[in-house]
């Protein structure tokens, strides 16, 4: 099909936002195209541009995830208006888990966990997570798993046991042999040693110790220390004792605990002296109050504190969101008393407050107040949403807005969410963010078809403040089409069955400014005969 892409500058989707004076190049505000209408040969606009509706469309099925069943990826060569989607039998992976012994390996028959992650073959940038328990019979095991691309380790219930990994690609249909061979006892030598507040004074909570290589990847599995005596006893390969240094790091067993992380760095052809985490202080209640950029209240901003503690770990308090007077109290380690901590303040989604962050000094003293926080304003970006017509606005459009990554000079922006009020009577719509990458979801109506598009928020230059609101070029809705059909398994274990209650989504496969990712275009459930019906944009 003959494409009408728009040139150079043009594609650039929703250009990256200045965020500098009124004089900026104009193209900065461009996107890549507005409506269909501006693309030729039956192509609509999507994010990256001009596109043909029917290619570059995968289709994440899953068969039943109410039984824990995993997503395969299906390619679509040409979206036809009926679309049978056939489902190969549930990939896996499967082998053997065997122990050296001597000069020989025996099969293992212990508990194992299984930690797998990675992502979509076919879904740039689409994460995949799994944990599966099991018990291999005489080293022999087999796992469903969803299709991807993925890194998989070996965790043993038997901490002496180091983690093992390997990598495996997954493909619709297919059984992937993946063997993981565990060290004998004659390839470890334990290591004991002893974690400390200070001389002679045991840490009062859970803590495990774990071996990290100068990467800081794991040489061990985290093991328990000790709580009456600070005691612990890790298992490490031989080899790794001919290491130049090998971190030990410390690390509560609760997110709770008023304790720090700490990395400790030895050298082992030294004997192991005891791992000091220092005085890092009791806990105190520190309190505090977040206002907005006009100097009033911000209710359930997220706060927390983090930073070196004396002794030279690592803390992060808990989270705690503030009340409707902006204030808020949370507990904490002191600071160490060569530097400050940050306190990071995130207003909820809707706020006009920014995320801010702030150096402050937490004393050993109870109850310290810190001097009000004042949060900067966040950006403006409005604009305007019009039916496929291009003369009637789209009223009543929900939008959801996702972070894909922060920009050069600023933070982490705020989680993915919902915007409170979809686009007015007019079509109109406003939004207030941080400086980031995100993509915009309008969602689909009736009778139109989901559309996404990407901005990019820039903060502003150094010692300049944002100015007036973003106002992004209206755009048009696409059309939609039916797409209806059924979702079969086709393997030799479904033989041609229907597959009832299976997730249906349909994905467009982008490059947005050099990078892929990935547009969600719909997402539906197969009824009891298999069958599904959604709506997807057409010309």
């Amino acid at each position: 099909m003959p494409m009408n892409p728009l040139p150079g500058r043009l594609m650039l989707l929703w250009a990256a936002l200045a965020l500098g004076c009124a004089s900026a190049d104009p193209f900065d505000f461009f996107i890549g195209c507005r409506s269909d209408e501006e693309c030729g040969g039956g192509a609509v606009c999507f994010a990256d541009g001009c596109g043909d509706p029917g290619k570059n469309i995968v289709v994440e099925i899953t068969a039943d995830p109410k039984r824990g069943e995993y997503a395969q990826d299906l390619a679509v060569d040409e979206l036809r208006d009926q679309q049978t989607l056939e489902l190969r039998d549930p990939p896996s992976l499967q082998g053997q888990v065997r122990v050296q012994i001597m000069r020989s390996t025996v099969g293992y028959s212990a508990p194992v966990e299984l930690v797998i992650t990675g992502e979509s073959l076919l879904i740039p940038g689409r994460q995949r997570h799994q944990r599966s328990g099991l018990v291999p019979q005489n080293g022999s095991y087999s796992l469903p798993v969803g299709t991807g691309r993925y890194t998989v380790t070996v965790l043993a219930a038997d901490k002496t046991l180091p983690p093992v990994s390997n990598t495996r690609e997954i493909r619709p249909g297919q059984t992937q042999n993946l063997d993981f061979l565990l060290p004998s006892a004659t390839e470890m030598q334990s290591l004991t040693g002893r974690v400390l507040r200070q001389e002679d004074t045991p840490v009062d909570v859970d803590l495990e110790v774990q071996a990290l290589d100068e990467a800081l990847e794991p040489l061990t599995q985290r093991v328990p220390v000790k709580r009456d005596t600070g005691l612990f006893t890790l298992s490490l390969p031989t080899a790794a004792l001919e290491r130049e240094a090998i971190h030990l790091q410390v690390v509560p067993t609760s997110a709770d605990a008023l304790v720090p992380l700490k990395l400790f760095s030895f050298n082992p052809k030294q004997p192991l002296v005891p791992l000091l985490m220092g005085d890092y202080g009791e806990p105190v209640r520190v309190q505090g109050r977040v206002l907005g950029p006009d100097r009033q209240p911000v209710a359930k901003a997220a706060v927390f504190l983090s930073g070196t503690v004396g002794g030279g770990g690592q803390y992060r308090s808990e989270r705690v969101l503030t009340q409707q007077d902006g204030s808020f109290s949370l507990l904490t380690l002191p600071s160490d008393t060569n530097a400050g901590m940050t306190l990071t303040v995130t207003p909820p989604p809707g706020s006009d407050a920014s995320t801010t962050v702030k150096s402050v000094t937490v004393p050993r003293a109870s109850t310290p107040l810190i001097p009000d926080v004042v949060c900067g304003p966040r950006v403006k970006v409005v604009g305007s949403l019009l039916r496929p017509s291009g003369s009637q606005p789209a009223a009543g459009v929900r939008i959801k807005v996702w972070t894909l990554e922060e920009v050069a000079g600023s933070l982490r922006p705020i989680v993915d969410f919902d915007v409170e009020r979809g686009t007015d009577e007019e079509g109109r719509f406003e939004l207030s963010l941080d400086p980031g990458r995100y993509r915009l979801d309008f969602a689909r109506t009736e009778d139109l078809p989901s559309v996404s598009r990407i901005i990019t928020i820039r903060p502003p230059e150094p010692g300049t403040t944002p100015h007036m609101p973003v106002e992004l070029p209206s755009f048009t809705l696409s059309k939609g089409r039916r797409v209806t059909g059924q979702v079969i398994l086709a393997g030799t274990k479904g033989a041609g069955a229907p597959a009832p209650n299976a997730s249906v989504r349909f994905f467009r496969v982008v490059d947005v400014e050099g990078k892929r990712t990935y547009l969600e275009l719909a997402d539906t459930l197969t009824k009891t005969d298999g069958s599904y019906t959604t709506t997807l944009p057409t010309r």
